[in-house]
């Protein structure tokens, strides 16, 4: 997380499960163009080293990801996750939530959160966390989710209790593969009158020009 002096101040960005900071910083050039003139994107690696749990694509990995890394683990036994796997509990969240707290605590605060795929349920649970008062460090004004979805373990039930009220933005591909645009319809629910932005491609962050109108009249709102 860094300072800066942008319009909007600070957004720190979640990077989707398999992805540390740094190589999803590389991944999301285009969306850090698109933006510039709106939002600087700060970038945080979660704190879990995560193999893929058998069968759920990966194409990340196939193009030469390194040190893979996640919020919490499906698995806890092979310390894996998937996003399709039904589990009692989970393991890791615990963690995760402390270190986007004291990201928060030492480099904030920012105005919003952006979250890609696992990234982006975990962004939801910090969203509950903030309004429900149990993380007085986070004052996050808006929150978008890129290919998110509601987490599968029952443990994590509490978070989609009731609608959220921080205002939000929802961006999912039609031909997503590993994060079927039904699981991100799903996740709408948990919010107060989203923002929705499809696009007809697969599992990617997409910064087209002709996404750019979309990103920039949400964020202006702030």
């Amino acid at each position: 997380f860094d300072p800066t002096t942008s319009p909007l101040g600070e957004l720190p960005l979640k990077q989707k499960r398999n992805l540390n900071g740094g190589s999803f910083r590389e991944k999301t050039g285009a969306l850090r163009k698109l933006l510039k003139k709106h939002a600087e994107l700060v970038y945080l690696s979660a704190p879990h080293c995560v193999q893929e749990a058998g069968g759920e694509e990966a194409p990340e990995k196939e193009n030469g990801n390194v040190d893979p890394k996640g919020w919490w683990f499906s698995d806890v036994q092979a310390r894996s996750f998937s996003a399709l796997q039904q589990c009692e509990e989970s393991l890791g969240l615990d963690e995760s939530v402390k270190a986007v707290r004291e990201a928060v605590r030492i480099q904030g605060p920012f105005d919003g959160i952006l979250g890609f795929s696992q990234g982006a349920a975990f962004v939801a649970m910090l969203c509950f966390l903030q309004e429900q008062k149990l993380e007085p460090e986070f004052s996050f004004r808006f929150a978008i989710f890129v290919a998110g979805f509601r987490s599968a373990c029952e443990e994590h039930k509490r978070f989609y209790n009731s609608p959220l009220e921080i205002p939000s933005l929802h961006v999912f591909g039609l031909e997503d593969r590993v994060i079927p645009d039904s699981m991100s319809r799903e996740l709408l629910l948990s919010f107060q009158d989203p923002q929705v932005l499809t696009h007809p491609g697969g599992h990617f962050v997409p910064a087209a020009s002709a996404h750019r109108q979309t990103y920039q009249d949400f964020l202006n709102r702030f």
